[in-house]
């Protein structure tokens, strides 16, 4: 294998390792993204629960249909 032939395979692993991380980077900003969001959602939930909103299955008064 000359020298040529090594610098041509080193930059395509090069070129494909980038290619990776620039994946697994846009990945991780996508699962961020989500994360945030349900953290939002779940404190939303909390509250709602902190304001008697919803409350246990138990505690629920049923329909007037019973």
């Amino acid at each position: 294998m000359t020298n040529d032939e090594r610098l041509i395979d080193i930059e395509t692993t090069l070129a494909n390792h980038e290619k990776t991380i620039e994946e697994l980077s846009n990945v991780v900003f996508e699962q961020g993204k989500k994360i945030d969001q349900l953290l939002k959602l779940n404190k939303y939930l909390l509250d709602l629960i902190d304001k008697d909103t919803v409350k246990p299955l138990s505690e629920e008064t049923p329909p007037p249909h019973y």
